[in-house]
């Protein structure tokens, strides 16, 4: 006689579930990512620096296109690198992070133009200002921004005869360096350059690690160039 059909489509591998096995799972409950605060901390930190990488890089997108002001787009810039390096102070973010190759490998990330402005650690305004100066009611420069300029250079001199030779002491004195040199002109006086390059060349450094002795000697004879050369623009 005719057999009985069977309810579903057999296959050389069918799987009938046993109604008897209960889930494991609750389905209304939360996922928990991580069990404990230092944990969802790290995860927290990391997200930040991936949304900073992501913004960055769609920053200098609209830069280049015209956009975004200069001034908007260098305020914003400073912003989410001092953000980015303060985030990788912390030991545990850093060591999870490892470098931003890494990271970027890890997340399947295509960033280069952030990746390029994180190598500079400047935004792009300041390396390479296409502003005019600030000039005086008379047409002359600002007598207030040279002065800050000169005290700026000075300081950074001093500070490299103390004997403070860490990254996290030298980069932002020397980054007060080029921005208040480039609000007083945008010539590319003798010297310029290797201020740029000592800034790209302490932004690759770790925070508490220090240049050497002759390293040092060598960024102050560049420093004390770079100061005639800023001083023979005014002439």
């Amino acid at each position: 006689m005719y057999q009985t059909r069977q309810a579903y489509a057999p296959t050389p591998h069918s799987y009938i579930p046993n109604t008897t096995l209960s889930a494991t799972i609750n389905l209304d409950e939360e996922v928990q990512l991580s069990e404990t605060r230092a944990e969802r901390d790290l995860q927290d930190s990391l997200a930040e620096v991936f949304s900073i990488i992501i913004t960055l890089d769609e920053l200098e997108k609209a830069y280049l296109k015209d956009a975004i002001a200069e001034s908007d787009y260098t305020e914003i810039c400073d912003r989410l690198l001092k953000q980015y390096r303060a985030i990788l102070t912390d030991e545990a973010v850093n060591r999870d992070f490892v470098d931003l190759e890494t990271f970027k490998t890890e997340w399947d990330m295509e960033v280069p133009r952030a990746t390029e402005r994180i190598r500079i650690g400047l935004p792009s305004t300041v390396t390479a200002p296409s502003h005019n100066p600030t000039s005086s009611g008379n047409g002359g420069i600002n007598g207030t921004l040279i002065l800050e300029a000169t005290q700026d250079f000075i300081t950074f001199l001093d500070a490299l005869k103390l004997g403070l030779l860490a990254k996290d002491q030298l980069h932002p004195l020397l980054s007060d360096v080029i921005q208040s040199v480039n609000k007083v002109t945008d010539q590319d006086f003798e010297g310029r350059g290797k201020i740029v390059q000592w800034l790209i060349a302490l932004n690759q450094m770790k925070a508490t690690e220090e240049v050497s002795e002759d390293q040092a000697r060598e960024l102050e004879l560049d420093m004390n160039s770079a100061y005639q050369g800023f001083k023979a623009t005014l002439k």
